[in-house]
């Protein structure tokens, strides 16, 4: 059994359309920590200032669930276990208050503390409470605080986890959770070198079984059994294959993330700026080196005690000012995913306490994405979002333009002039 799992584990992770390359490895994951962290503490404020609200729609829990949501299929759906359902008064923390107080320490707490003990302890503590509709799926929060502890939860990696060990965890019950928990602690010990510390890669894997992509191997001993499982296996191997060719024509057809920051570096130093690449973007390839070639090495004024400054370095590009060495322009490229993140990073700079020079804060996206865009700066998450003067920065624009701008532009004004103001109606 070990070696068909071993099997199972090698071949998923070489799956181009598996969670393991197209979700794990994907590096706007680890950048959407911080933003969701973020957002969560923004949550638990709320909930202390009794300024959360009675609705799950248009909340600050709404934007930070609709963030984790678009993460990727393995997440699709996450916001359901929060929305608000009339007819059975749950989940219970919109009309209940003290309900609702007891939600907000779960997270204050699991934002404060970093030990298995604590946070284990605090879902004990609100499993106590028996809050009717507030069960694992909160650990899909948990997950983003403590990818190291806490696994992510679904329907579908219940599945998974159930097919691959015999096991029969049901849904809804937190007691049901921390016993799968342990589970695929241990399998996750087993197979550490094939997957990771970060419980996610592990979650992933258990969703493309339990979602039927992967089947799992049999689990006794019969010959037949196995040679229609290791049949399956290679049906979706040939059928990984067939997706890999698709993407692949798909990325022919579109502008990468990274070209659009080599797009946005080349720009700011033909303008005479300093620019500056974000920290786990800087050794990427592009054109015949890499992306963080001629850039900064080093953020002035952003030590590690200063305020945000760990999201400020993941900011997709930033310009800086040559002598004044202050942050003149920050880009934050939405390629296709969710521009919460990109947003959250923007305020760290804007709001934060180390005064910078600002004359436009920018979101460069394709050009259909405009009212996706508008749609998310509607959310009271971002109000104060209309006071920085955010600007809309298409593809096409730059793409058409950029080379003349190099060539003939001067400081701001060019490259505000290619863009526009996004004021939420």
């Amino acid at each position: 059994m070990t070696d068909l799992i071993l099997d199972l584990i090698l071949r998923w992770r070489d799956d181009p359309a598996g969670t393991y390359q197209s979700w794990f490895l994907w590096d706007e994951r680890i950048k959407n920590f911080r933003s969701i962290r973020r957002g969560l503490q923004q949550v638990v404020a709320e909930i202390a200032e009794s300024t959360f609200g009675v609705a799950y729609r248009g909340s600050s829990l709404e934007t930070v669930v609709h963030s984790i949501a678009e993460q990727r299929q393995i997440f699709k759906g996450a916001d359901h276990a929060f929305l608000w359902k009339p007819k059975l008064r749950i989940p219970d923390i919109y009309e209940n208050p003290a309900n609702q107080k007891a939600f907000g320490l779960l997270l204050d707490t699991c934002l404060c503390c970093n030990t298995e003990e604590h946070v284990v302890s605090a879902i004990h503590a609100i499993d106590a409470r028996k809050i009717k509709g507030l069960g694992p799926a909160v650990a899909n929060l948990l997950y983003f605080l403590h990818p190291t502890i806490m696994p992510p939860f679904n329907t579908a990696i219940v599945k998974g986890y159930n097919a691959l060990t015999g096991s029969k965890v049901k849904l809804g019950r937190w007691e049901e959770y921390l016993a799968m928990r342990q589970g695929i602690l241990k399998l996750n010990a087993t197979y550490r070198s094939l997957l990771s510390n970060d419980l996610g890669a592990i979650g992933g894997l258990l969703f493309d079984v339990g979602s039927g992509r992967y089947t799992a191997p049999p689990l006794n001993d019969d010959e037949t059994a196995r040679k229609l499982w290791e049949a399956d296996l290679h049906q979706v191997r040939e059928q990984s294959a067939k997706e890999a060719r698709i993407l692949a024509a798909e990325r022919e057809t579109d502008h990468t993330h990274t070209e659009i920051q080599g797009w946005l570096r080349d720009l700011g130093l033909s303008l005479g700026y300093d620019v500056w690449i974000a920290a786990n973007d800087r050794g990427r390839p592009w054109q015949d080196g890499k992306l963080g070639d001629g850039c900064l090495s080093m953020l002035p004024g952003f030590t590690t005690e200063t305020q945000g400054a760990e999201s400020v370095r993941l900011i997709d590009v930033l310009w800086l000012g040559r002598e004044s060495h202050r942050i003149v322009a920050a880009f934050e490229v939405e390629h296709s995913t969710t521009i919460y993140s990109g947003i959250v990073r923007m305020l760290d700079l804007a709001l934060g306490s180390e005064a910078q020079a600002l004359e436009g804060l920018f979101l460069v996206a394709p050009d259909k994405r405009e009212a996706d865009v508008r749609e998310q700066l509607r959310r009271p998450a971002f109000s104060r979002i209309a006071d920085l003067k955010v600007r809309y920065l298409p593809y096409g624009a730059l793409e058409k333009d950029r080379k003349a701008i190099e060539r003939f532009g001067q400081g701001m004004k060019p490259i505000q002039a290619i863009s526009h103001l996004l004021i939420p109606a």
